[in-house]
């Protein structure tokens, strides 16, 4: 029987940054992954997404070309070979990651896990062979998968999940997306500039409810000229195939034919079938509950990533992976999710990290704000990039920057200069006085610096 150190469950951000992070730390380690290394981040979520968004914006630009003074005959697309494309990337990354894993002396184990007592697990192998090894600290970092709802029939041929539309074939002349959060937004965008006729429906009363209204608002604006539908405030009772297409019946009695509907909800928690109950692993609504340590209530086992719930963002399961990990070699640290900057691919982007300013007034948390518009930045203009503002919240006492917002061209970008300032407790003046290379896009997060002071040079009508 093998011994580890570690042994992690899972390997996707959460899982093999904290293999390899554990590695490092020179403890022996095995990782344990039933299906492909990069969990749902690398091979059917964040990457190829972004390897879509990638040829997206190529061909919306081609299109757009003849702005800038360049006309293009004949502008073809062929979804077979965007797809091909994307599947170039995933693999390269994978095996990237796999490269990572091997030079760190990572043992890699292809199969499922369940475990036997608190410090064995069973590794049911891909060959039918099984194996038990053990570990003085495990970590579980299992990921989640897309919710499915019994009314939506999901068939993953006509009506789907992100999983199959990543994978499609031929782009539908028509699609319904079940959800306008982050991923359904992202493929609205996406398939219609590929040429479907795209519809939203969402429950609450806006898409991107996690955002501010002035952000959304921009979003909503973009679709509509797009010519893409968005109902809002709607609720999907049933959606079944028939002979005419996928119909999508709503409460209100209201029917829609299309080609393909995407059902994009949420996600559920990989955490069936690892045999938690056996050893008495607290679990809630399906998520793995852990203190900020990462720590479950069972000594010695950790948790981490997609299936904790929480923020489900790659980059915080990462964080996650490393805490886990660390603690489970003997320091002490929590993880502080104060300072996330999360990103959103739409066109164009939206980014956030800290306080939002809904946040701020639901909590009564008094703040002074700034704000710059693209369509006052030299670098925008020039980019044909007009749309959008930087915001920032600073605390009204300490000028401590609090949050930032950001909609528009590389928002996912430029909101890493907001995130360190709050990460160190950076003041807006320190922004502000931060000499910004021109012309540029983080001038614009400068200017909104500035403009918490009443400061901005190329703003007019505020005043101190």
């Amino acid at each position: 029987m093998k011994e580890f150190d570690v042994v992690v469950v899972g390997g996707g951000p959460a899982g093999y940054v904290a293999a390899i992070r554990g590695a490092q730390l020179g403890a022996k380690v095995a990782l344990i992954e039933k299906t492909r290394i990069g969990g749902t981040c690398l091979n059917r979520g964040c990457i190829p997404t972004k390897a879509l968004y990638a040829s997206y914006k190529a061909l919306a630009s081609a299109r757009k070309a003849g702005k800038f003074g360049i006309y293009l005959k004949d502008i073809a697309f062929d979804i077979k070979k965007t797809v091909a494309r994307k599947d170039e990337v995933v693999n390269k990354l994978v095996s990237g990651v796999e490269q990572l894993l091997k030079g760190s002396a990572v043992e890699s184990f292809d199969g499922s896990a369940s475990f036997e007592t608190p410090n064995q697990v069973k590794v049911a192998k891909r060959d039918g062979q099984t194996e038990i090894i053990t570990a003085k600290k495990i970590i579980l970092a299992t990921g989640s998968e897309p919710a499915m709802i019994p009314a939506f029939n999901i068939d993953r041929k006509n009506i789907i999940t992100s999983t199959e539309l990543l994978n499609i074939t031929e782009v539908p002349a028509s699609l319904l997306i079940i959800g306008g959060g982050v991923m359904g937004c992202e493929f609205a965008n996406i398939f219609s500039e590929f040429g479907s006729k795209v519809t939203i429906i969402e429950l609450l009363p806006t898409i991107l409810s996690m955002e501010d209204k002035q952000v959304s608002r921009v979003i909503l604006k973009t679709f509509k000229d797009k010519g893409i539908d968005v109902l809002t405030e709607a609720t999907v009772e049933n959606v079944e195939v028939t002979e005419n297409g996928v119909k999508t019946l709503l409460k209100d009695g209201r029917e829609f034919i299309t080609d393909k509907v995407m059902v994009s909800i949420g996600r559920s928690f990989n955490s069936q079938g690892l045999g938690l109950e056996k050893i008495a692993v607290n679990t809630e609504k399906g998520r793995i509950v852990v203190n900020d340590k990462m720590e479950t209530n069972v000594k010695d086992i950790y948790a981490a990533g997609d299936v904790i719930g929480g923020m489900l963002l790659a980059h915080v399961a990462s964080a996650e992976g490393s805490i886990a990990v660390k603690n489970a070699l003997g320091k002490n640290e929590t993880m502080d999710y104060s300072c996330v900057p999360a990103g959103i691919f739409t066109d164009p982007e939206i980014a956030s990290v800290g306080l939002r300013e809904k946040d701020a007034k639901e909590k009564g948390i008094d703040v002074k704000i700034g704000r710059f518009p693209y369509a006052a930045s030299g670098k925008a203009l020039c980019m044909g990039e007009e749309q959008g503002f930087v915001q920032i919240l600073a605390d009204p006492g300490t000028d401590k920057v609090l949050g930032c917002s950001i909609v528009g061209a590389h928002a996912t970008d430029l909101i890493g200069e907001a995130a360190i300032a709050i990460k160190t407790g950076a003041k807006t003046k320190d922004i502000a006085e931060t000499i910004h290379a021109h012309p540029t896009l983080p001038e614009i997060v400068m200017e909104a610096a500035e403009d918490v002071h009443g400061l901005s040079v190329h703003k007019i009508g505020r005043k101190r």
